[in-house]
């Protein structure tokens, strides 16, 4: 059985200056188009996007002079949008009518042609179609032979134009494994980024020296309050949050090579968690720094082209319980790293231990029986 994974690439545009101001007359028709159709949703609450497309389309030819396909794009965007909307309101949170101040274009295979060959792509504008000429990363070169489908204009902070394709290819799927031993628990955390079942952690000692000097350097900013340390705090924090991203690509990249085919991983659940749980001030502002959706998303996505599963499990009690007994208790932790059973006395590190619950837990679900050894590891971590 086949199946499709996608990829997004990202093409460096290098437009001349009339081309640039082409685009940017585009890309500003379509954020008006966008909001104009977003407004008249969320007004008359109208989520349809038939209904939309009925009450709008016409008008948003003639105002902005959008060509068909742009215009039905940004009601598509419009449309998928005020749905989110309407799912926040339905669980009972806070929303507000989307709107943008700079919507990127999303092109369809109608609306634009790319040619690795000559480094050129092909542009839908209010103008006609522009050829402009990319460069690309070399990382993204193993990608140039799957099959173009729609992608999205867009114009950084710097004023460059990117344009980021989505890239899709047919891979034969493998089925999971149903054997014990093929199913291995992942604890995520904020010192130990991930342990899992089978007694390894993953990570690095310099990202939390990184973190650390990332922290102090921001409260000495905030602390000035000058327009220089504001602007430097900007900077600080785009450096902080692309360090994190990197760091998450790293941890993803070794946890699924790490797996064989058919394997799964299992994680916890952790929608909602900074909601959830109660901390102290300082332990807050470091859970809500704490990546976890995103490392569990670039885990997915590269799972899924390895032939590796990726489940979830209820979080509760995992850091808790004793995976050899089976008693719950805050006293069972009586440090971060360590796991001290008050009943059976099992000691073993902490985060190793809530791996195995996380792994026990899922095979529970599934009706399979627990009987990975447990090995208790104590002392120094080595990061995998």
């Amino acid at each position: 059985m086949n199946m499709i994974i996608q990829r997004t690439i990202k093409l460096r545009l290098h437009p001349a200056p009339e081309q640039s101001s082409i685009l940017t007359q585009a890309i500003q028709a379509y954020t008006d188009s966008f909001n104009q159709v977003s407004a008249y949703g969320w007004t008359h609450k109208v989520f349809n996007s038939i209904e939309l497309h009925k009450a709008t389309y016409l008008a948003q030819r003639d105002q902005f002079a959008l060509p068909s396909q742009l215009a039905i794009s940004a009601r598509i965007k419009a449309t998928e949008a005020l749905v989110s909307v309407k799912a926040l309101l339905r669980k009972g949170k806070k929303a507000h009518q989307p709107q943008s101040l700079r919507c990127p274009i999303r092109y369809d295979q109608r609306s634009y042609g790319l040619w690795f060959d000559r480094s050129e792509v092909s542009l839908l504008t209010l103008q006609g179609r522009l050829r402009i000429t990319f460069t690309i990363a070399k990382h993204y070169q193993q990608y140039k032979t799957w099959k173009c489908c729609c992608a999205d204009l867009i114009q950084d902070r710097k004023g460059r134009w990117w344009l980021h394709v989505v890239m899709s290819k047919d891979i034969q799927e493998i089925p999971p494994n149903d054997t014990d031993n093929s199913f291995v628990g992942v604890d995520l955390g904020i010192v130990n980024p991930a342990a899992d079942s089978r007694g390894k952690f993953y990570g690095s000692e310099h990202w939390e020296e990184v973190e650390r000097r990332h922290a102090v350097l921001r409260s000495e900013l905030q602390s000035k309050g000058t327009r220089s340390a504001k602007r430097k705090l900007k900077r600080t924090s785009g450096r902080q949050r692309r360090f994190r991203r990197d760091c998450d690509h790293v941890l993803s990249k070794r946890l699924v090579q790490s797996m064989e085919s058919g394997q799964t991983l299992v994680f916890e659940n952790l929608t909602d968690i900074r909601g959830k749980t109660k901390l102290k001030k300082a332990q807050r502002k470091r859970l809500h720094k704490w990546s976890f959706a995103q490392l569990q998303t670039f885990v997915e996505y590269k799972a899924q082209a390895a032939g590796v599963s990726v489940v979830f499990v209820d979080p509760r009690y995992t850091s808790q319980k004793c995976s050899q007994c089976k008693h719950v208790s805050r006293s069972n932790r009586p440090e971060q790293s360590v796991f001290k059973c008050r009943v059976c006395k099992f000691t073993c590190h902490a985060d190793h231990n809530a791996a195995i619950n996380i792994r026990a837990n899922y095979l529970q679900f599934k009706g399979l029986s627990v009987n990975q050894p447990i090995v208790a590891i104590q002392g120094n971590i080595s990061f995998g």
